[in-house]
């Protein structure tokens, strides 16, 4: 397995680590992932475009309500963010959701990461991720990133 396959799956396996240990109170988690998501989308972004695979957005949606439910839960005041199409003059909600975003990146990176211990079919489980990525849970990586950064930037983490 090549250095960065290696590197791709070690930061997959530790962001759905955090994601599993979100508790009450632990901000810390949060810096982890403010850590963690730069590294992910670079990494993604490596992976070659001729990885064989395409996009399975096959998903448990109830297990996805739960962890989107606990991680909304606790976010709190945390989770909502503006979007850019939100500022409109009917004074639209924000629309932008951490929670939703870190579910996403979750339910993909768990899905791979459970098909790669049944198998040693790497190439076509990063083919899924890129595709995926491409199509869908990139711009969830790229709006979370934001997000906690900015977050950050507000020393709203701790």
């Amino acid at each position: 397995m090549q250095t960065d396959t290696k590197e791709l799956l070690a930061i997959a396996r530790r962001y759905c680590s955090v994601i599993e240990s979100l508790d009450d109170g632990n901000r810390e988690s949060l810096n982890q992932l403010n850590e963690i998501l730069p590294r992910l989308h670079a990494a993604m972004t490596a992976v070659p475009s001729n990885e064989e695979g395409s996009y399975d957005p096959n998903v448990d949606l109830d297990q996805r309500f739960e962890l989107f439910s606990r991680l909304h839960r606790l976010l709190g005041d945390l989770d909502g963010y503006w979007m850019e199409y939100d500022v409109a003059p009917d004074r639209q909600e924000m629309s932008g959701s951490l929670a939703d975003d870190l579910t996403d990146i979750y339910c993909e990176l768990k899905n791979g990461l459970k098909r790669l211990d049944g198998s040693d079919d790497t190439g076509r489980t990063l083919g899924r991720w890129r595709a995926g990525f491409c199509k869908h849970w990139g711009q969830h990586v790229v709006d979370a990133e934001r997000h906690l950064y900015a977050l950050s930037a507000r020393d709203r983490l701790y």
